[in-house]
C-alpha cells in the first residue's frame, strides 16, 4: 500500500496533463483499481470511489473529480486501525455546465460481490460523464492520506 499512489503514476503514464483528457485518466484509475493489494480480511477493505463537485479549497471555486481507492488497515490484534486513502483529484476551469451537475457520489468494494466493470458502465452512462469524459483538466494532483 505505501506504493499505491507509484502504482496510480504509473498506470497514468508519462503524458503531459494538456494530452490528457477525462477519459484517460479514468481508464488508468480502473487499471489500478484492479490490481490487488494486501489488505484485511474485513468488509470494505479495498473501495474504489468516483466523486466531483464545485469546491474552492482555499483558491477559486473549481469542479473536481475525485477518483479514490480506500484500503483499510489493521493494528497488530487485526482490529481497524484507520484508512489509507489514494487520491487522483482532476481540478477544471468552472463553468455552467460542469456546476450545473451539481455533487455525486459512488463506491465501489472488492469484497461486495458486485463486479468493477459493471460499475464503471453504470458511471459512464451517467449524463454528467457525456459533459466530462473529453475535458482537459487544468490540474491533476496525486497524493495518499491517512484518515
Amino acid at each position: 500500500m505505501g506504493e499505491a499512489v507509484g502504482v496510480l503514476e504509473d498506470e497514468l503514464g508519462t503524458r503531459a496533463i494538456a494530452d490528457l483528457v477525462t477519459e484517460d485518466v479514468w481508464l488508468a484509475f480502473l487499471r489500478f483499481g484492479r490490481r490487488l493489494f494486501h489488505v484485511p480480511d474485513t468488509p470494505d477493505a479495498d473501495g474504489l470511489l468516483f466523486q466531483y463537485g464545485t469546491y474552492a479549497f482555499g483558491c477559486p471555486p473549481a469542479f473536481t473529480l475525485d477518483l479514490t481507492r480506500q484500503f483499510e488497515v489493521s493494528d497488530s490484534e487485526g482490529d481497524h486501525d484507520h484508512y489509507v486513502q489514494v487520491h487522483c483529484e482532476l481540478r477544471y476551469v468552472l463553468e455552467p455546465a460542469l456546476e450545473a451537475l451539481g455533487n455525486f457520489n459512488s463506491w465501489f468494494f472488492h469484497d461486495a460481490g458486485d463486479d468493477l466493470d459493471e460499475w464503471a458502465q453504470a458511471l459512464t452512462k451517467r449524463a454528467a460523464w457525456t459533459v466530462i469524459r473529453r475535458l482537459h483538466p487544468t490540474g491533476i494532483r496525486m497524493y495518499q492520506e491517512q484518515v
